[in-house]
């Protein structure tokens, strides 16, 4: 989903994929709003462009993706609620110290 929002490197012209350590860390900048769907058409084009190209940005876009599924997916864990019952004790008994 593209919302066309302007990001780093948006609207730049399309570089050269040569590889240079500038023209990745453009890219770089980019890849995050790359996957999260953030860049306009364009934008993406230029970038999956640049990652057919350049093999160091497509590991570091495929490390950045695989991050962001496994924060994704332990966000969605729940503490037992025993963990929970304890935490909450002990949250209780620290509003208690400072109160007195």
């Amino acid at each position: 989903m593209s919302t066309g929002h302007s990001h780093p490197g948006a609207g730049r012209p399309e570089a050269p994929l040569d590889g240079s350590a500038e023209e990745c860390a453009d890219f770089l900048e980019r890849i995050i709003y790359f996957i999260d769907n953030e860049l306009d058409a364009d934008d993406c084009s230029v970038v999956q462009a640049h990652l057919d190209e350049c093999g160091p940005c497509l590991r570091k876009y495929d490390l950045e993706r695989t991050v962001k599924a496994v924060v994704a997916r332990s966000c969605r864990e729940s503490a037992p609620d025993a963990l929970r019952q304890r935490v909450l004790l002990q949250i209780q008994e620290v509003r208690i110290r400072i109160a007195e």
